[in-house]
């Protein structure tokens, strides 16, 4: 009898295994990695020619971001064995900060860093690809950008600068506003004067602030002097230098204006051309290996940044329901924005499709996060 029932179970389970096996094979192969039928007719040879390049960037010595820059180009010259060599200069050296996507667009500079909301002026479409109040973050960025056509909509934008563009770095989310008013509520923005640049200067118009989008290099003064309440500027590691806990004595979190801090670089369009066919593959390669490497180093040095900074400065949250305010002006601002200029309506129409497609898969994954097993088992445990 007991033989009898294990030949039975026995057969039992070959059968479920191989109804299985049937079932998935209906179903066939889920998901395909483009890149591999490309790898598998190379139809060109390494290039013997080799090729120096300047770049130009809004950026300074000693500003994370031009450490960014710096690791993209160190990528492509170890990659290509120094065949491509992209010198990158400081703003200023070659030319001003905010001139620098115009030198490269016209060809006095080959190649350009940047953040793409600094080049609001000529298509309200670049803030999107730069940083959205209440927008992605740098897991969103990298999904739509890679696998939603982000880069196709972002490298179309470009192209109608003569531009060749690629996502190059993402600094992650952006502290609060540094401030001298613990501004937790709504009516506490009323009359507050914040330096912020982009859509969310308008944003906090709106809600009553008084906004003015200092340089970087000017905050500090203006806070010290009293000129303005409080102000942000970029993620914890890039603040942090800046001093700005000196003189505040509060930040408010979350930082809803940046979700997460999106850099490009950007060819020229003839000089990309003009590459041959193996060292833009390096360039592409190293462009996207800039994007994974920023996110870890620079979370990394974010992290070690609050530490230090929590010695001086108060971390306050907005209640909720001031960040839900926030959250319905801003939806209101971007449908305007949408309504009036056709690729930044493009480029959000595609970003909220995303966040549509990725929102049941986010929500049944989300609440265990990895903090510290003694504060885990105090109930901390959500993200």
């Amino acid at each position: 009898m007991r033989r009898t029932l294990s030949i039975v179970i026995a057969v039992f389970f070959v059968f479920s295994l191989f109804a299985g096996m049937a079932t998935a094979a209906k179903r066939g192969k889920f998901g395909k990695d483009d890149r591999h039928e490309e790898a598998k007719r190379v139809k060109f040879e390494t290039s013997d020619k080799n090729f120096r390049m300047k770049m130009v960037m809004p950026w300074s010595k000693g500003l994370l971001f031009y450490d960014v820059a710096q690791h993209f180009c160190d990528s492509v010259r170890l990659a290509s064995a120094g065949r491509l060599d992209i010198k990158p200069f400081s703003a200023g050296e070659l030319v001003p900060a905010m001139q620098s996507f115009d030198a490269v667009a016209k060809g006095a500079a080959d190649v350009g860093h940047d953040w793409p909301g600094y080049w609001k002026g000529k298509n309200e479409a670049f803030v999107a690809y730069a940083s959205v109040p209440y927008g992605l973050d740098v897991e969103g960025y990298n999904v739509w950008l890679y696998e939603k056509g982000g880069l196709e909509l972002m490298q179309e934008l470009y192209g109608k600068f003569n531009l060749y563009a690629l996502p190059c770095g993402n600094v992650g989310q952006e502290l609060g506003l540094f401030s001298n008013v613990k501004a937790t509520k709504v009516e506490d923005f009323k009359g507050l004067r914040v330096r912020t640049p982009g859509w969310y200067m308008d944003i906090l118009t709106e809600l009553g602030a008084s906004v003015t989008p200092l340089p970087g290099g000017e905050i500090y003064l203006a806070l010290e002097r009293g000129v303005i309440d409080a102000a942000e500027f970029s993620s914890p590691a890039i603040t942090y230098p800046m001093g700005f806990d000196q003189i505040t004595d509060y930040v408010i979190e979350p930082g809803v204006h940046q979700p997460s801090c999106q850099c490009s670089v950007f060819f020229n369009q003839d000089k990309w051309e003009a590459l041959p066919q193996d060292l833009k593959e390096i360039v592409k390669l190293a462009a996207k290996e800039t994007q994974l490497w920023t996110e870890a180093w620079s979370e990394n040095l974010n992290a070690q940044a609050v530490e230090l900074l929590q010695d001086n400065v108060e971390f306050v949250k907005m209640d909720e329901e001031t960040i839900k305010a926030f959250a319905k002006t801003t939806h209101d601002y971007l449908e305007k924005v949408k309504a009036k200029f056709p690729d930044a309506k493009k480029a959000l129409e595609s970003q909220e499709q995303f966040k549509k497609d990725f929102s049941t898969w986010r929500k049944l994954r989300s609440g265990i996060a990895p903090y510290p097993y003694e504060e885990f088992i105090e109930g901390n445990m959500y993200q």
